[in-house]
């Protein structure tokens, strides 16, 4: 599908699976990385916190490019109301995965929007994914190609980490980075984008 716009756009994110989400627009946009310690956030709620981060990216961006629109984002996993951060090693890895397998939890994508006139935005989509009761085995497996390493919750749906998921109820590209059909909806209820008809 092609939009069009008049702004011009900035996604403040090094994903490359946002960044891929993103072209769907088919209208440019440069990406400009944040130098944010998202470990300074905090939030009395999950909810707060993946949507303080998000803000945070985006207005250390805006800082440095005014009169843009903006476009930050962060994704947490959640399990029994504990932020499952991405994995710093094996052993992390390994915990994360062990406590999802066979069980029930929330992937939090927080989008902030910065437009050019300093107006701030914010939405959380939450999707639910259900984990297979896999062994530990194909944990230390997965773990071992490294893939967890970047990722919140140590896994990857968009990659091999889709052979531990046995369902979700919601939006897959939210868990993947980026809820792209949430996003276009608010971005065309602003104006930011238009429909080529």
């Amino acid at each position: 599908m092609n939009f069009t716009t008049n702004e011009q756009l900035i996604l403040a994110s090094a994903s490359p699976r946002r960044k891929e989400l993103l072209q769907m627009l088919n209208v440019p946009f440069e990406i400009v990385t944040s130098d944010v310690v998202e470990t300074s956030v905090t939030g009395d709620t999950v909810h707060k916190y993946v949507t303080e981060v998000a803000l945070l990216k985006a207005r250390d961006v805006a800082k440095k490019w005014p009169n843009h629109c903006i476009i930050g984002a962060d994704t947490i996993v959640v399990f029994n109301d504990q932020i499952l951060h991405k994995p710093v090693s094996e052993e992390e890895a390994v915990e994360h995965l062990t406590k999802l397998a066979g069980n029930r939890h929330e992937v939090m994508t927080a989008v902030a929007l910065i437009l050019a006139d300093g107006t701030e935005h914010t939405f959380v989509e939450a999707t639910s994914v259900l984990f297979k009761d896999v062994s530990p085995q194909m944990i230390m497996a997965y773990v071992q190609t490294g893939d967890p390493f970047d990722k919140a919750g140590g896994y990857g749906i968009q990659t091999s980490g889709a052979m531990l998921v046995d369902r979700i109820e919601g939006d897959y590209n939210n868990v993947v980075g980026l809820p792209i059909a949430t996003l276009v909806q608010k971005m065309l209820t602003l104006q930011l984008l238009k429909l080529p008809f």
